[in-house]
């Protein structure tokens, strides 16, 4: 299993950070996630997104605040694209005000090797990912 950090869903190429931050890209920052689906499931790693972001801040998370910061899933496919609406429905009857958006895959931009391993690199704890148990 592996994590890669960079963005998507917008219309800029070649991005950079400076770039994304900026706005007007329509990019997110997101995470491409390679994995073995005999080993963990889609529907394990969509409720583990959903439980270690807040899925009810818009266009942001914890401190970082701006339209790169959306929660979003990209689906690749129609079962992923059904499972994370039976979740963000399922959280939506739990009293949660979800603003996850679902998109489809679109172009993947590597994020800059800063960005790469980030809390390992820096040596600091999580200030905006905390897990919450929503299921």
């Amino acid at each position: 299993m592996s994590a890669v950090s960079g963005y998507m869903g917008g219309h800029k190429e070649k991005p950079t950070y400076e770039e994304v931050c900026g706005g007007g890209t329509g990019l997110a920052e997101t995470v491409e996630v390679t994995y073995e689906p005999k080993k963990v499931s889609y529907e394990e790693l969509a409720r583990l997104f959903f439980e270690i972001h807040d899925s009810t801040q818009k266009d942001g998370q914890g401190p970082d605040i701006g339209d790169q910061y959306k929660s979003v899933i990209f689906y690749s496919n129609e079962e992923e694209k059904r499972i994370a609406y039976r979740l963000i429905d399922h959280l939506k009857q739990k009293g949660y005000a979800v603003q996850t958006k679902v998109l489809p895959v679109s172009k993947f931009w590597r994020a800059e090797d800063y960005h790469q391993d980030y809390y390992e690199q820096n040596k600091k704890k999580s200030y905006c990912h905390i897990y919450t148990k929503r299921f």
